[in-house]
């Protein structure tokens, strides 16, 4: 092993190690209780008229987009395992892509509650529909994801050489990098929020703050590590596929700019997208296990 790999594998196991794993995962209990109550009382102190302010927002209408902020505290730490699988395995990571970005989704409909008019017809509002299609999409996706997981247990075993543990610890350093960039994007993200919120009193679209940055970022990460992987690996088949999930990636950043329908459509593509890629993958790799074995 040379001594960057060393060096490397030392800084991922420090910033990644299981301790601060756990930590971190205390630390999101706490805090989505905290963020849950705060963002609570703030909805009882506007109600009350006892607090003036300076901004106009939905989600201090109804109690129930109180949920909003503790699923936005776990989609961090959400992030954070992304970041700590993106070394495993591509598919690994791009599942975990798919479980966030379905989180997203459950995330807004606690926004798009209170922006139901049950006083129309229906179909006819902008909001009751986006609910619908938010919903469905959730279904659909709970769905996907669990085929994609099953595929994804299919995949073989491979032995473990120099070449491999050069690649892993390539993924590492991306991982790192990734990190300390997400950590300074989230803090340019959450300052120009409430920048936007108090001084110049514009109500920016919460659901899309940070999380087009992200996966952004993301795309140019997995384009990387398709890069060096064809420094370790000459198989046509898994460049094809590594390939697909980056084009998942780049489906569900699309998504942000999508209006409604069109919105979920997108994500539910990619999913759909990733799990052919990934079927089309094991039949192409199955006979060759039964070759070798």
């Amino acid at each position: 092993m040379k001594s960057w790999q060393i060096q490397v594998n030392t800084a991922y196991k420090s910033v990644f190690s299981d301790s601060i794993k756990k930590r971190f995962e205390k630390a999101t209990l706490w805090l989505s209780i905290i963020g849950f109550i705060i963002h609570l009382s703030l909805i009882y102190l506007k109600r009350a008229q006892l607090f003036d302010f300076p901004f106009e927002d939905s989600l201090l209408n109804d109690p129930i987009s109180a949920i909003y902020t503790p699923f936005s505290i776990i989609l961090i730490f959400e992030i954070y395992l992304l970041v700590l699988n993106l070394p495993r395995s591509f598919t690994t990571s791009v599942s975990k892509q798919f479980e966030i970005i379905s989180l997203i989704l459950i995330r807004r409909i606690f926004a798009d509650i209170p922006k139901l008019n049950l006083n129309t017809d229906w179909f006819t509002n902008v909001a009751n529909l986006q609910l619908i299609y938010d919903v469905l999409g959730v279904l659909a996706l709970y769905y996907l994801i669990h085929l994609f997981n099953k595929g994804r247990l299919k995949l073989p075993k491979k032995p473990v050489d120099a070449n491999i543990k050069r690649f892993v610890s390539s993924k590492k350093a991306v991982s790192i990098i990734l990190l300390a960039v997400l950590i300074v994007i989230s803090f340019v993200s959450l300052f120009g929020w409430l920048n936007n919120l108090f001084f110049d009193q514009v109500a920016v679209d919460i659901n899309n703050v940070f999380f087009n940055e992200f996966f952004s970022i993301l795309i140019l990460a997995d384009v990387f590590i398709l890069l060096l992987s064809f420094q370790y690996t000459e198989q046509y088949s898994q460049l094809i596929r590594n390939t697909g999930f980056v084009i998942c990636t780049i489906l569900i950043r699309l998504s942000f700019g999508a209006p409604a329908l069109t919105n979920v459509l997108l994500i539910i593509s990619s999913v759909i997208f990733g799990l052919l890629i990934l079927s089309i993958y094991n039949l192409i790799e199955a006979p060759k296990i039964k070759i070798s074995s």
